[in-house]
């Protein structure tokens, strides 16, 4: 009898395993297509074109002495040269330092202003899974193999709560960013 009981218990158990659902959401596309981001991505322009200029005339700056350098290095003494070679060499530092620290500080820029937005796609990710009874949801970006007989692809649903337009997708939004490229180019 408690064989008869156990073989139930679990027959039960795994056809409670069967019977499981399984989402997949494209988080990525999802990320990339938020209004949120195209915000993003503007402050960042703003700021990458900001730190260009300022290391654009850095590097003016130099340029401009070293041309002075070659053409008046012959006739300066020896200390004046090594004066003007030194001070060449202290700019070129600044200018890799001054880089090197945007950069930085641009990665961290860009990590605090897409948590917010990424934070939004997880929680429009949750609320689906928990209403849609998912135990699990698959990132689809990161799963080698989805079976779409087994698993539910839920990111035309996130994408609706994250007010997404239906026509826009990865390649409308490359063409956009590349408008966008091209005009500012011809300015």
């Amino acid at each position: 009898m408690k064989k008869i009981l156990l073989i139930a218990a679990m027959a039960m158990v795994s056809s409670a395993a069967f019977a499981q659902k399984f989402a997949h959401v494209n988080s990525q596309e999802v990320l990339q297509l938020m209004p949120q981001m195209d915000e993003v991505r503007e402050k960042m322009e703003t700021i990458n074109k900001d730190n260009e200029e300022v290391l654009k005339s850095m590097y003016d700056e130099f340029q401009t002495k070293y041309q002075l350098y070659q053409q008046k290095a012959s006739t300066w003494t020896a200390a004046v040269r090594e004066s003007k070679e030194k001070e060449l060499s202290e700019i070129q530092t600044r200018v890799q330092e001054t880089q090197q620290s945007m950069q930085q500080e641009m990665q961290q820029i860009q990590a605090n202003l897409t948590a917010p937005v990424m934070k939004a796609c997880q929680d429009a990710i949750d609320k689906i899974a928990k209403e849609g009874g998912y135990i699990y949801v698959f990132d689809a970006t990161s799963v080698v193999y989805v079976d779409p007989a087994q698993s539910v692809d839920i990111t035309p649903e996130v994408r609706k709560a994250l007010n997404i337009p239906e026509g826009r997708t990865l390649e409308s939004l490359q063409k956009e960013l590349q408008a966008k490229a091209d005009a500012a180019a011809q300015q």
